[in-house]
């Protein structure tokens, strides 16, 4: 599930200016749920909905790349985060398009140059912990270093307490169904958090490539300084928040990560390095700011 008015823009049924130098990306759709007959606890037979999976394989200038198991809310994102968060391209605008193809599972990138030492970059693999999606190419920390983020970003208790409860009032396949992740990407505005896009898939990984391509597509301005035109942002994971989910952030220009999950060793030590805050176990009024507490502004009278 995707909610985004600048999202909905992207996507509508208005012509597609070819001569943009950002990418042509179709609009496949898919059913996010299916409906399948269970027993419950009282031998009852009952129509539940469970998460579509399905299988999307990707096709780079005719060459298949990887398959990707997901919901397939919006996969033309999914894939261009994917391709950046591999390190694969350098920008968007090294994509001419991705068509997503559902009868046939299968996504078409046309690159505009091709991409450079495919084979090279492919040939490393690291096992990560992420689900639905398994391994990544590349070193993970090979650009831990290049990145800066805006120093001045701060966000109050208060402003926290309602990015949860917007979280906790959204419908989600999660309430319906189950068995899915979900990550939201909020820009930090002068009152309150405004939550720009909201994705949910079968992995945390795949949701947070999805906003990574989300992002990609509607680049902010600039990401050097954390002004009232250009505020910073904030990304929201029910998962844990593990070194990859840090570093996929962190290159997004993400200052502030808030989880409803915790944090791993490795995790906590890239966050310290890279200066993001991170904040794990946000549910109702709780929570545990990990890392750079400084971006924190403390409000403890708020918790009672």
């Amino acid at each position: 599930m995707v909610s985004t008015t600048g999202f909905d823009a992207l996507n509508s049924d208005q012509p597609v200016d070819q001569t943009s130098s950002l990418p042509y990306l179709s609009q496949a759709q898919a059913p996010l749920t299916c409906d399948v007959s269970a027993v419950n606890e009282r031998g009852e037979s009952i129509s539940v909905s469970i998460p579509a999976e399905r299988a999307l394989t990707v096709y780079a200038d005719k060459r298949e790349l990887v398959t990707l198991m997901t919901l397939g809310a919006h996969p033309e994102l999914l894939v261009l985060g994917y391709l950046r968060n591999q390190r694969l391209i350098d920008c968007a605008q090294d994509i001419e398009s991705i068509t997503v193809d559902w009868d046939v599972g299968a996504a078409a990138v046309k690159t505009r140059h091709g991409i450079a030492n495919l084979e090279e970059k492919t040939a490393r693999h690291v096992v990560t912990t992420g689900c639905g999606q398994g391994s990544v190419f590349g070193g993970l920390m090979d650009e831990v270093d290049q990145i800066s983020l805006p120093l001045d970003a701060r966000m109050t208790q208060s402003q926290l307490y309602t990015l949860v409860n917007t979280i906790r009032l959204k419908e989600t396949t999660y309430k319906s169904a189950g068995s899915v992740h979900a990550c939201a990407l909020f820009v930090l505005t002068q009152d309150e958090p405004e939550m720009l896009l909201f994705v949910e898939d079968v992995g945390r990984h795949n949701a947070i490539d999805t906003i990574a391509g989300w992002s990609w597509m509607n680049p902010p301005k600039s990401v050097a300084n954390d002004t009232p035109d250009n505020p910073s942002q904030i990304f929201y994971t029910t998962g844990r928040l593990t070194s990859e989910m840090v570093i996929k952030s962190a290159q997004m220009g993400v200052p502030i990560v808030v989880s409803r999950s915790g944090i791993t060793q490795m995790g906590h030590q890239v966050a310290q390095s890279v200066g993001l805050c991170a904040i794990g176990r946000a549910v109702n009024k709780r929570f545990i700011c990990y890392t750079n507490t400084q971006r924190l502004v403390m409000q403890p009278d708020l918790a009672a």
